[in-house]
């Protein structure tokens, strides 16, 4: 991601910003969130020019535009185009390929419905559970909800992340706020995949129990 845009984007982060490119994160354009929710949450900290709340609230919503347009794209184009993207060298620039998509298509058949919820928490799937989706035709009310749901989730951690940043580091800059949300950006990856392994694993107990 070239520095220019994630320093523009630092310096004019407000609602529309957020919504923007969290809706581009959120589609098979790629963009780290961290750029995004942490930097945001902890502005909204340090000045009145954002609300916390607001903050996870626009993520949010981005992130369901970004995700809708994955969906629309597999629903009415269909699996070969799909794949034929993913092989295509512009598909590559987006760091899209095959096994990227046969990964969020597997997940999404072992997990079904609820995988929307629980991929958008699972690194590497959460920005493309919403092509299996569309792809299997699942109904978009449903879609929605299960999105809104895991997004509103990972929205809320990382802005946690930039609270924490506020509260408890002497971080004076939007720009530091990155830079340590990107450095503890896959330890809290792999928190939130455990998490969600153990609450994938509760569901298929009760599952099988009743």
């Amino acid at each position: 991601m070239s520095a220019e845009i994630i320093r523009w984007v630092l310096e004019n982060l407000d609602y529309w910003i957020v919504v923007l490119f969290m809706a581009i994160e959120s589609s098979f354009i790629p963009f780290p969130s961290e750029v995004v929710v942490p930097p945001a949450a902890w502005l909204s900290m340090a000045s009145d020019s954002m609300n916390i709340v607001l903050v996870v609230v626009a993520a949010t919503i981005g992130a369901d535009v970004g995700a809708l347009v994955n969906y629309a794209l597999a629903r009415y184009l269909g699996r070969p185009i799909v794949y034929r993207f993913a092989d295509s060298r512009l598909g590559h620039l987006c760091l899209l390929d095959r096994a990227k998509v046969e990964h969020a298509e597997d997940y999404f058949r072992r997990h079904g419905a609820t995988s929307t919820f629980f991929g958008r928490l699972v690194p590497a799937v959460r920005q493309l559970i919403s092509i299996p989706a569309g792809l299997a035709k699942m109904p978009i009310g449903k879609f929605l909800v299960f999105t809104t749901l895991g997004a509103g989730v990972w929205n809320t951690i990382l802005a946690l992340i930039g609270w924490g940043i506020y509260r408890f580091t002497s971080v004076k800059t939007v720009d530091e706020v990155y830079q340590l949300a990107k450095q503890y950006n896959a330890e809290i990856s792999i928190a939130v995949l455990v998490i969600v392994a153990i609450a994938i694993g509760v569901v298929v107990y009760k599952a099988r129990k009743k």
